[in-house]
């Protein structure tokens, strides 16, 4: 059985202070439909434009992830993409009325306990997985920093991390599906170094940064003159540091938290690759900038994939329909009738196949010395093979035909001719409702994507 995609069951709001802009913070996760992805929309902006969660919208990764498309923005969004994540959700349309998202507690904890109690719900389509089945690599010469994905049947990450710090030491972590995410890792919190704090308050970060929300890591001994000048900067009447090397006599949730904090922001990063991941993956000295050039990679990888047939054709498997069953349910009739086999059916999807020979009409005047198969005919074959799916939804289907209603989005990548095999490849954009179908439809030739299209159409009752 096929995993379906998930919204939350209802909206979900939260207020707090950014980390780097220091501003009032006021967000709402909404529930969105099938397909919908993780978008956020910007309130405060006229025309409240919207910035699409993925990898190829990266800005910015200065100690936290930015996305931007248009004059919109939206910044240190790592936390809040690993509770999504983690929590199962799939779909949401979060409104902000900032350029960053609230820090909060400085970890994902309060996150992934909102969304925990409002729940999510099922949705109609399919979830969307990309398997790592080839070595993918990236690596920051010079340094330790290096992510590497390997095939595997399950999402997993071993990270570890070396900061040269005799307070922290080295580090490991892992997701694997016996830790429990939302307890074990959503609670540990973002950290900075004490002589990090400086060049970031001139570089005009952390505004929003106090010892509430973040590990402060001391590392050496600290004049008079410096506690008194980071107690005003964190907005205390004074700052101790404890003889483990950190702020305020802070006790850390996991002896290590920032290893732990690390897969956060990696796995937040991650999922800007739009899809859930099937894969191992080898994490070493990780950050943003090398979690989010990753995520392009499995990006790019997701991109080439989609021009490559999804159906493996054996011209020995035995045909869901035949010719015959086509002419039962289609009123085409030839030489309109453009789809010779379905091969598989779902609710939501089909699978069917066309022989190009030279016998075609359609030939003898397109092109006489260069037989090419039209693009409206490689169209129209595509919308006979949505038509079986959209009429096996009704009752008595031969009574039904189906009407184009609209044509969008539509490309042509490979000439078709005589010998080539069509395999025709639909898929429901969203449910049918009230006849009204639209579904994605892609031709290939092999592994060679020849065009593909939105179609739209209803259904209809004969007269």
């Amino acid at each position: 059985m096929s995993e379906k995609q998930k919204t939350l069951a209802g909206a979900v709001s939260f207020e707090g202070k950014g980390l780097h802009t220091g501003l009032m913070v006021k967000m709402t996760i909404n529930p969105a439909d099938d397909n919908f992805g993780i978008r956020f929309r910007r309130t405060d902006l006229e025309s409240t434009p919207i910035v699409r969660a993925l990898a190829e919208f990266v800005t910015s990764t200065s100690r936290g992830t930015t996305i931007e498309q248009g004059d919109a923005k939206v910044s240190t969004i790592e936390h809040l993409m690993y509770s999504l994540y983690t929590c199962d959700i799939d779909n949401a349309l979060i409104d902000i009325n900032a350029p960053e998202v609230p820090i909060l507690d400085g970890s994902a904890k309060d996150y992934v306990a909102k969304f925990s109690d409002m729940g999510v719900v099922d949705q109609k389509a399919d979830r969307k997985f990309y398997e790592i089945n080839n070595k993918c690599k990236y690596q920051i010469e010079g340094t330790k920093t290096e992510i590497t994905g390997y095939a595997d049947d399950e999402f997993t990450i071993d990270l570890n991390v070396d900061f040269n710090s005799s307070v922290i030491g080295k580090q490991y972590a892992m997701l694997h599906p016996n830790v429990d995410s939302k307890k074990e890792i959503a609670p540990c919190r973002t950290f900075v170094f004490l002589h990090e704090i400086s060049p970031l308050i001139e570089a005009g970060l952390i505004k929003g940064g106090d010892v509430d929300n973040a590990i402060v890591i001391v590392e050496k001994p600290i004049s008079e003159e410096e506690r008194q000048r980071i107690a005003k900067v964190f907005g205390k009447e004074d700052i101790e540091v404890t003889n483990k090397g950190y702020l305020n006599h802070l006790e850390l949730r996991h002896e290590n938290e920032i290893a732990r904090h690390k897969l956060i922001d990696l796995i937040g990063d991650l999922f800007l690759t739009g899809v859930r991941l099937k894969g191992k993956v080898f994490a070493k000295c990780p950050g943003h900038h090398a979690n989010t050039e990753f995520a392009k990679i499995i990006r790019k990888h997701i991109k080439e994939d989609s021009t490559k047939c999804p159906y493996k054709y054996d011209i020995n498997t035995e045909p869901l329909y035949d010719i015959n069953r086509i002419k039962a349910t289609l009123p085409h009739r030839p030489p309109f009738l453009l789809v010779d086999k379905i091969m598989e059916m779902t609710e939501d999807s089909i699978v069917g196949v066309k022989n190009i020979t030279m016998n075609e009409p359609f030939f003898v005047g397109h092109f006489p010395d260069e037989p090419v198969m039209p693009g409206v005919l490689q169209v129209e074959a595509m919308a006979q093979c949505g038509g079986i799916l959209a009429l096996s939804t009704v009752d008595e289907p031969e009574k039904y035909s189906t009407y184009f209603m609209k044509i969008d989005e539509v490309k042509f990548k490979n000439k078709v001719v005589p010998g080539d095999t069509l395999i025709f490849v639909l898929k429901l954009v969203c449910p049918i409702r009230r006849g009204i179908v639209k579904m994605a439809a892609q031709a290939f030739i092999g592994n060679k994507l020849a065009s593909e299209a939105i179609l739209m159409a209803q259904i209809v009752k004969n007269k």
